[in-house]
Parts: C-alpha cells; sequence; structure tokens
C-alpha cells in the first residue's frame, strides 16, 4: 500500500503492517468499522492485533460492527503539533464506546475506539458540542481506493447518562 496524503502528511503502513492495512482498507470498500473477533472466546478487540488480549487465542475473523456508541471521554487540541492541523483547532479527540461489548469483559473494559470528532463535511466538531455521553457514529473520509480513515461524528440520538463537558 503507498503512502496516502492525510491534511498535509503522508501516512504510510508498512507492506508488513498486516493488521492496521487490512483494517483500513475494508473500511475503504464496505465503509463499515471492520473489527477483529476472536475465535476462542468471541470478543471484539481494537487495535486490530493478531492475539486475542483476552485469552491466549491466534485465531480470529474481521466482523462488521455498527460504528455507534457514545464519547467515553475526550481531549481538545488548542495547539496543533503537525502543521496540518493548525487550521482545525480546537478540535476534539475523542474516546468512543461502541455499543457492541458494553460492559465485556469487565464492566471497566469496554471495546473503546479512538478518533476525531468531525461534522458531516470531516471538519472539526465545535468544541462547545463535545460532551462525554453524547451519542457518536463512525463515519468514513475516503483518502484512497483502498484506504478510508475512520473517524466519529454526533447523532441525534439522546447522551447515555447525562451529558458531561469540560467547563469553559
Amino acid at each position: 500500500m503507498p503512502s496516502v496524503e492525510y491534511r498535509g502528511m503522508n501516512l504510510v503502513i508498512p507492506e508488513n503492517d498486516s493488521e492496521w492495512r487490512e483494517h483500513f482498507k475494508l473500511a475503504r470498500q464496505h465503509h463499515q468499522l471492520m473489527l477483529r473477533k476472536c475465535a476462542k472466546c468471541g470478543l471484539l478487540r481494537y487495535p486490530p492485533s493478531h492475539g486475542c488480549p483476552w485469552c491466549p487465542s491466534q485465531e480470529w475473523t474481521w466482523q462488521a460492527v455498527s460504528g455507534g456508541g457514545h464519547i467515553y471521554s475526550y481531549e481538545v487540541v488548542h495547539h496543533a503539533i503537525q502543521p496540518g492541523f493548525k487550521d482545525w483547532t480546537p478540535y476534539a479527540v475523542v474516546l468512543v464506546e461502541l455499543d457492541e461489548q458494553r460492559g465485556k469483559p469487565t464492566t471497566d473494559e469496554a471495546l473503546r475506539i479512538i478518533g476525531n470528532l468531525v461534522t458531516a463535511d470531516f471538519r472539526p466538531e465545535p468544541e462547545a458540542n463535545v460532551a462525554i455521553g453524547k451519542r457518536v457514529k463512525a463515519v468514513f473520509n475516503d483518502l484512497s481506493n483502498d484506504f478510508a480513515l475512520p473517524q466519529f461524528a454526533l447523532t441525534d440520538e439522546p447522551p447515555v447518562g447525562r451529558a458531561w463537558r469540560f467547563p469553559g
């Protein structure tokens, strides 16, 4: 897979990094969030590693998930280190707890994914709209014929619990 450009930066996934290469390629082909599912214990995992973090199995399959979830935590970036993000500041990076596998394998561990919180036109969601508990869905920024970058966008669904944001 050659490198792709995103916000003026080259994103390169080495040829021998089969986990991530396939993850981004499947996202582009299906516009679905595809995660690895353990063939032994049945738990999904992210990042897409060969070995299951919950049991010793090295057997897995790709599984499509809804891409829906809620903001479990977030960080607002006010000072961009990468030049391509300077015109985006402030922007939110969210930790999303997906609906699948909530409370598994324990109540403290669940299926969580990190990504940018964006609007429908892939601009940063305004900081005032970001809150823990707000519902989101995966959206896919197509960067090439075989690479889509999964990100998240707010939905109109009611929040999980009481929505909370950093005082501002």
